[in-house]
């Protein structure tokens, strides 16, 4: 067995997980934003509940760019305390195991790849739609990570810049789903402004106040599949993330590339774009996948 924690911002979960990626036992901790001694403490006690002698490796998901050959964290994301911090070489010394280490976004592509959307695609964009934006670019069947290994960082593209000022507006927030909901939950009054079942509620309603923050949401998703289509040339765009499940997201996707083609007809471009089947378990299913690769085995 292999033990897999994905941390979070919120929690870190782990899993038991078999080399063909079947859970046995899965749960979760605070992932604690304090400092370096509590957060390693939270991630010394999910291993030492485990039965060691059964636990081939230890595989994590990480906010944060990741050097996946040394194990260092560099910026941790929301835990800015990992920034130089070698995590992998950490829990190596500290108990024997082999460890390996990816960052999150990547993990999610990864998770698509192995047993997911984008199986079997030679080069694919997984798009993780969260906080901000995430996910991972396959070139050749393999995650393309640049020189500064912050290649998918998508989160960093800017939508438009003002000439002027020279000031930006960036994909993470315009695409970001936690901004659209909460943009909605607000315009409709709800009490709880994460309240993403609630907002789709409108949404799949037709709700004209609702749709048009939704739409213009997809616009901004459309653009950049487009843009990506035309730098990457992929195979196909999975789309990822938890409100992924609602139908009505892939559907005005692909209605929002139509409207934006219609509106400029220099477009040539014909994205493949389909829903991530792995969702809030894909960073589990990813770092496993990315352990496997790292060390070599063969599953």
């Amino acid at each position: 067995m292999y033990l897999v924690i994905d941390i979070g911002g919120t929690f870190a979960k782990y899993a038991l997980m078999d080399s063909a990626g079947n859970i046995t036992v899965k749960n979760k901790k605070t992932a604690p934003r304090t400092n370096l001694a509590d957060f390693e403490q939270m991630l010394f006690s999910i291993i030492e509940e485990q039965d060691l002698t059964s636990i081939k490796g230890i595989a994590i998901s990480c906010p944060g760019t990741i050097d996946i050959e040394t194990g260092t964290i560099y910026h941790g994301g929301s835990f800015r305390f990992l920034h130089e911090v070698n995590l992998a070489k950490i829990i190596e010394e500290k108990y024997g195991k082999e460890v390996s280490i990816e960052n999150d976004g990547k993990c999610a592509a990864l998770a698509e790849l192995w047993l997911g959307s984008v199986k079997g695609a030679k080069d694919a964009v997984v798009m993780v739609l969260g906080t901000g934006v995430g996910g991972g670019i396959i070139i050749d069947g393999k995650i393309h990570r640049g020189i500064n290994m912050s290649a998918g960082e998508l989160s960093y593209v800017m939508d438009q810049i003002d000439p002027v000022t020279r000031k930006a507006s960036y994909f993470g927030y315009d695409g970001s789903a936690v901004v659209m909901v909460r943009t909605i939950a607000e315009r409709k009054q709800l009490e709880d402004p994460s309240d993403g079942e609630a907002v789709f509620e409108f949404i799949n309603k037709n709700d004209e106040e609702a749709m048009e923050v939704f739409d213009e949401y997809c616009i901004h998703i459309a653009a950049q599949i487009l843009n990506l289509q035309y730098i990457l040339d992929p195979e196909i765009f999975a789309i990822g993330g938890g409100i992924s499940v609602q139908p009505i997201l892939l559907e005005r996707i692909k209605w929002a590339i139509d409207e934006i083609k219609k509106e400029n007809p220099m477009h040539m471009a014909l994205p493949n774009v389909v829903s991530c089947e792995f969702r809030n378990d894909a960073n589990l299913f990813g770092a496993l996948y990315h352990f496997f690769v790292s060390k070599e085995k063969r599953f």
